[in-house]
């Protein structure tokens, strides 16, 4: 019996909408990084981008759990003395929201050039609308994801 080894150029993909609201965070960062992996796919390939595309809305109404609102940082650093920025999760989910999961996300995908690819095909939204309508995308919740 030999290994079934997926093939890029024979991968279907689907586009699926995650909605944000009133979500955990981790949790539908999970939700769409198994979906960018194909993890849920019977034809998945570690070494093959095999997943499909991700599309969440509602980005600025996701939430944390406990007192993690207010406890958590993003970091960045310019390179120059004194260029360490530390802003909250509150300041980031106001200003940026569309960061906060797309940081969230990337996290959880291989750290490899792999999963920058993977990460091109996440789109992510602060309102409920999204310019992807022609892709006829599926509404999953992330209770569904396998």
């Amino acid at each position: 019996m030999r290994t079934y080894m997926a093939k890029k150029e024979k991968i279907e993909r689907t586009w699926f909408v995650i909605d944000a609201q009133d979500q955990i965070l981790g949790k539908l960062a999970v939700a769409a990084a198994k979906l960018l992996m194909g993890k849920g796919k019977p034809i998945f390939t570690s070494h093959v981008d095999c997943g499909d595309f991700v599309i969440v809305v509602n980005a600025d109404k996701v939430k944390l759990t406990g007192k993690k609102a207010q406890a958590k940082t993003y970091q960045s650093y310019s390179g120059y003395p004194g260029g360490r920025r530390v802003r909250s999760f509150e300041y980031m989910i106001e200003h940026r929201p569309s960061f906060v999961i797309r940081e969230a996300v990337r996290r959880m995908l291989p750290k490899s050039k792999l999963g920058k690819q993977m990460l091109k095909k996440l789109k992510v939204y602060k309102e409920p609308k999204h310019r992807h309508e022609a892709q006829e995308p599926q509404a999953i919740t992330i209770d569904e994801v396998k």
